[in-house]
């Protein structure tokens, strides 16, 4: 439903790390509007890494799985900001699609975060991420041995001139709320800004992918 008008001719790679819930048939009941490639993934940097790759266009989008772009100009809108200020980076706002208060609440609290961190180093989210693709592999892509937070990792090397945020939002679920409980959730955020420095806190799981999922030792993300 986007309109811009090039998303047909977008190819759009499902990097899949052996999921169970019948994504891949999902996304390929969508390739009568889209050139749709379904090709290995893993940890979520493997994936996306795997996906710019093979992308030849100057800029590449990185979302989530769960992830509903309801805003249809939010795509031909970015694309627009990234050209108009020759940007390295882009994000947007993150809203919950249900969930109760706390879960408004604490991705408000992010949104926020998200914009005054902007001004000195920024960071955003796998969720919703538009990168310069040049930019991006002299950067070094994600970090495919960070089991945590790897999307924070590289953001935080954009200088806070070539970052930007569009106005809008994504629409999530709660289920990492539902999963691992709200203080969980906050209390990772918090010291994922005070470990900023310290890249080996990165390299270790922290919990998310055992307290996420608890039926498996090993990681599926799209």
């Amino acid at each position: 439903m986007q309109d811009y008008q090039g998303l047909p001719d977008t190819k759009v790679y499902v990097a899949d790390a052996g999921s169970t819930d019948e994504t891949v048939n999902v996304a390929r009941s969508f390739a009568g509007h889209f050139l749709i490639s379904i090709i290995p993934g893993g940890l979520p940097a493997v994936g996306r890494n795997a996906g710019a790759r093979l992308a030849t266009t100057p800029y590449v989008l990185f979302i989530d799985a769960d992830i509903e772009i309801a805003d249809t100009s939010l795509i031909r809108r970015s694309l627009q900001k990234m050209k108009s200020r020759q940007l390295h980076c882009l994000t947007t706002n993150i809203r919950c699609a249900d969930g109760g208060f706390k879960d408004h609440f604490l991705y408000a609290g992010n949104n926020l975060v998200q914009r005054m961190a902007s001004w000195a180093k920024p960071f955003a989210t796998g969720m919703y991420m538009m990168f310069d693709r040049e930019v991006y592999f002299k950067l070094g892509g994600f970090d495919e041995k960070a089991l945590y937070a790897e999307d924070y990792l590289l953001t935080k090397k954009v200088a806070p001139r070539r970052f930007g945020i569009v106005g809008g939002h994504i629409l999530t679920t709660n289920r990492r709320f539902q999963k691992m409980g709200h203080w969980r959730v906050a209390k990772m955020f918090i010291n994922t800004a005070l470990h900023t420095f310290d890249h080996s806190y990165f390299l270790r799981d922290q919990g998310y992918w055992t307290d996420f999922d608890s039926s498996s030792t090993q990681p599926r993300e799209l």
